[in-house]
């Protein structure tokens, strides 16, 4: 009895969520594109640092930049709300932002196209730089088709609603959890589908790779698939160019060596990875998502958040 009663609460609290997300969206549906990003931006630079979440923001900042003077890192920990604000509420204009083309520069596009032209799949990795839903919707809407690998959100229905805004602008999600997820996506690259993959996520059974200068529990999965299947690893990012304007750029592949040592050459391909993450988060700090836990909890017990 109790037990119902935990999951209908549950529901009842999800349902609502929806229905906060449902007003959000209708509200900036057709309001001005820059108007709403710069909005989004001002709100979450004052709203986020009053958040438990802003803890998380300083004890990462402190892992990541320990010989940055507090005050820096204390500046760049606000800073990095107004990118936060910003995407959140670009999330619910994707399909318009995608429409304009003289919101998104592409560079270097034509490395992954050619593949694609020839039939060989793309296996994509990038990580949560600036809004890093525009990457997917650049690469779709010149033609590249693919899965988008990722773990969908607690909440169902608001999950649904993202899977549904996402499809508006042609982008298909995969789930990785789980062995079935695993299977369905090797099924798409085997029949020359390309996949993305949003590397730089927590994954608690992944290798321990550093991360800047850290052990980090890190995604084996587009690792293994280029193993399996032969390919490179085709790495991306976005910068915020201003306001709701962004530049997508294709850059160099990482070279996945197979020297029959499945767990040297897995471990060898991580590091790559994150070498790849941590260089581009050092170029525009204050455009990264700082507001996941990246490392393994003790970590963030001994790491103090200053002040």
């Amino acid at each position: 009895m109790a037990k119902n009663r935990s999951h209908r609460m549950r529901d009842l609290v999800w349902r609502l969520e929806a229905f906060g997300w449902d007003l959000i969206a209708g509200a900036f549906r057709y309001a001005p594109i820059d108007g709403a990003s710069d909005f989004g931006g001002w709100v979450l630079k004052r709203l986020g640092p009053l958040t438990s979440v802003h803890k998380t923001v300083l004890r990462n900042l402190s892992l990541a930049f320990p010989e940055w003077d507090e005050a820096d890192r204390r500046k760049l920990a606000v800073d990095q709300w107004e990118n936060v604000g910003r995407m959140a509420v670009e999330m619910f204009m994707m399909p318009r932002i995608v429409a304009d083309p003289s919101r998104i520069e592409r560079v270097n596009f034509s490395r992954v196209l050619d593949l694609a032209l020839h039939g060989k799949p793309v296996i994509g990795i990038t990580g949560h730089f600036s809004n890093f839903e525009v990457m997917a919707a650049a690469l779709l809407a010149n033609g590249l088709e693919g899965q988008l690998a990722y773990r969908p959100t607690n909440n169902p229905y608001v999950d649904a609603r993202i899977r549904k805004s996402r499809l508006a602008y042609g982008l298909k999600l995969s789930v990785t959890k789980g062995l079935e997820g695993g299977r369905e996506l090797m099924a798409h690259l085997a029949r020359g589908s390309s996949i993305g993959v949003l590397i730089d996520q927590k994954y608690r059974e992944g290798p321990a790779i550093p991360f800047f200068g850290h052990p980090a529990n890190t995604q084996p999965v587009a690792v293994r698939w280029a193993l399996r299947f032969g390919l490179n690893l085709q790495t991306m990012s976005v910068q915020r160019v201003k306001g709701a304007r962004f530049r997508v750029i294709v850059h160099d592949e990482i070279v996945i060596e197979n020297t029959g040592d499945k767990q040297a050459d897995l471990e060898a391909g991580l590091a790559k990875i994150n070498a790849f993450v941590e260089q581009r988060i050092r170029e525009r700090p204050a455009e990264y998502w700082w507001v996941h836990r990246r490392w393994p909890d003790a970590m963030y017990k001994r790491t103090p958040t200053g002040g």
